[in-house]
């Protein structure tokens, strides 16, 4: 909340303490002839990643469509749209989100095992029920399961309703003075902040991550990793200490078995990529800043 929310409204409030200008007015809610493409292509490498983020234990939404926004800014021809209104940058991360709960709901069925937070009420939900989540379930509660599986049906049909039609409404948002905005937002989230844990010290990491994340942004130092790292670090230790323990503190051999090899060799490849893309990016805006 600190980092990306708290950080965009101190941003915003550095220009937009005055009457927003008026809003476009909207025109067709459908992608142009030449969006088209982009946008499926997008929504395709969106909705696998998603599916497949989903079906690990310990993830959120958050992480497919971050991950998923990376990975069309790295394979756009050109990332400096990113930011600017880009449709890969919207089509792909929505599309990752929401496919997010198709998987997430995956684990939790079969295994009874939470892959989010949320799939986690959910999970405590259907103990509270009687019901017991596993492989049984589809056999002794076939009826409840596929009933859930229409539900994401007909959550869909909703959201086209409430996002098609009523666009024009939620745009209307636009035209409240910011001046009005900030200080309501600000109190929501210190309120929703504070009822986490009844505790003052989240308040004040809630302030503290707002400021670093609002300093990032402007040294232009993406702080989508923090919150990676923020999700998935306390799960990386866990499962390094475990794999430690398996194999009686030799890390190496992490490298020498099928699966782990594999993920581990891919992961050092895509790091390397990485960061020569970065490199060459870095190099040629050097080149063009000199010219």
């Amino acid at each position: 909340m600190g980092l990306f929310g708290l950080s965009e409204i101190l941003l915003s409030a550095e220009q937009q303490f005055k009457k927003p200008d008026q809003p476009p007015k909207m025109g067709g809610l459908f992608p142009q002839r030449n969006e088209w493409k982009p946008s499926l292509m997008s929504m395709g490498r969106g909705t696998l990643l998603g599916f497949f983020i989903g079906l690990i234990p310990g993830t959120s939404s958050v992480v497919p469509a971050l991950m998923s926004y990376s990975l069309e800014k790295k394979l756009a021809k050109d990332p400096a749209r990113f930011g600017k209104g880009a449709v890969e940058g919207v089509a792909g991360p929505e599309t990752a989100n929401n496919s997010f709960c198709g998987g997430a709901l995956i684990p939790l069925f079969l295994l009874g095992i939470p892959s989010s937070a949320t799939m986690a009420v959910l999970l405590g939900a259907f103990i509270l029920h009687g019901l017991t989540p596993g492989p049984t379930m589809f056999v002794q509660n076939a009826d409840f399961v596929w009933a859930v599986i229409a539900s994401m049906f007909i959550g869909n049909a909703l959201l086209l309703f409430l996002n098609l039609p009523m666009a024009k409404m939620w745009a209307k948002v636009a035209n409240i003075p910011f001046k009005l905005l900030f200080p309501i937002i600000i109190s929501v989230s210190i309120v929703g902040t504070y009822s986490i844990s009844n505790s003052l010290w989240e308040v004040g990491g809630f302030l503290a991550f707002g400021i670093i994340g609002y300093l990032f942004k402007k040294a232009d130092i993406p702080v989508a990793p923090i919150a990676l790292v923020f999700i998935l670090g306390g799960l990386m230790e866990e499962s390094l200490l475990q794999s430690l323990n398996l194999f009686n503190g030799n890390l190496l051999t992490i490298f020498t078995r099928p699966i782990s090899g594999t993920l581990m060799v891919l992961s050092i490849i895509a790091i390397t990529f990485s960061l020569i893309a970065g490199i060459k990016q870095k190099k040629e805006h050097f080149i063009d800043v000199e010219a």
